[in-house]
């Protein structure tokens, strides 16, 4: 299996989104609600898209309902949420689970344990950091913020590396 780089999600859009047209691109993946008391984390993930994707970085949000149906929205209503509210122009996925039997297979991938950060997701906006090889680098909690240090310098050493 080739990693990361071997799955392929549904964009917001409906169309395929294979996730090999990152190779050799640090991707931070984080999954994503639109009615979360970390929402605003919306805001420090553009600005670190904005500032990183001329270096490589690609951040790619993951609508998930399954916390407290804070993503209720169809893709039409997350679409003009993210426009509207926090002008997101990074890519974003089509809805989709996270934990259980009905996580996404990359989900799945990213929480086992041979990847080194196992474990379900604790929340929303919990994030992934992965290395151009398609590799997990990090995982950082909900509560870490786009703006704090630790994941800004894990983001600056996968760019170097890439």
């Amino acid at each position: 299996m080739d990693g990361f780089h071997a799955f392929t999600l549904q964009s917001l859009e409906g169309e395929p989104l294979p996730l090999a047209g990152f190779r050799g691109h640090p991707v931070l993946v984080v999954n994503v609600a639109s009615r979360c008391g970390l929402t605003p984390q919306y805001a420090g993930l553009e600005a670190l898209y904005r500032e990183y994707r001329n270096q490589g970085l690609v951040v790619l949000g993951c609508p998930c309902n399954q916390f407290m149906n804070q993503e209720p929205g169809d893709a039409e209503a997350i679409r003009s949420f993210c426009s509207t509210r926090y002008d997101v122009s990074f890519p974003l996925s089509a809805k989709l689970e996270v934990n259980g039997p009905g996580a996404h297979p990359l989900y799945a991938w990213l929480t086992a344990p041979e990847q080194g950060h196992p474990g379900a997701i604790r929340w929303n906006f919990e994030k992934f950091l992965i290395d151009g090889a398609g590799r997990v680098a990090a995982r950082f909690s909900p509560q870490t913020l786009p703006e704090d240090a630790d994941l800004r310098q894990a983001i600056a050493t996968g760019l170097a590396a890439a």
